[in-house]
């Protein structure tokens, strides 16, 4: 990706600006495993081309409530942030915004694949 260089004190300068691969998706990974509560190094992201803007795929574990602490309390779902199905909408509009936000990538939208699940007793992660 590159992008015309800033104007420093009234003078623009040459070259190019880009961003390597590797950087968008560490990028994404970090994105991705803060949105769903778990770790960068368990997150997988790949892109693609779609129609000249990028597509994100990401596979990775959620970040869930112990299940006995959920059977007594279903109040447990609300503090992780609600269904898996909730979080996961959620975050995608979370790891574009980041990602766009960050990076000054284009991203035409967020594919994410649940792979399992990490129990946890906490809450949400911010």
């Amino acid at each position: 990706m590159s992008s015309p260089a800033p104007a420093l004190r009234g003078q623009v300068l040459s070259g190019h600006n880009r961003i390597s691969t590797q950087a968008l998706t560490s990028l994404a990974r970090a994105a991705a495993a803060e949105a769903l509560g778990v770790e960068a190094q368990d997150v997988r992201a790949a892109w693609s081309d779609d129609d000249g803007m990028l597509a994100l795929s990401l596979v990775a574990p959620i970040r869930i409530p112990p299940l006995k602490a959920v059977v007594r309390d279903a109040g447990r779902v609300a503090a992780f942030g609600g269904s898996i199905w909730e979080r996961t909408i959620t975050a995608k509009a979370q790891i574009l915004a980041t990602v766009t936000a960050l990076s000054g990538a284009r991203l035409s939208r967020v594919d994410i694949r649940i792979s399992g699940a990490r129990v946890s007793e906490g809450g949400r992660v911010r």
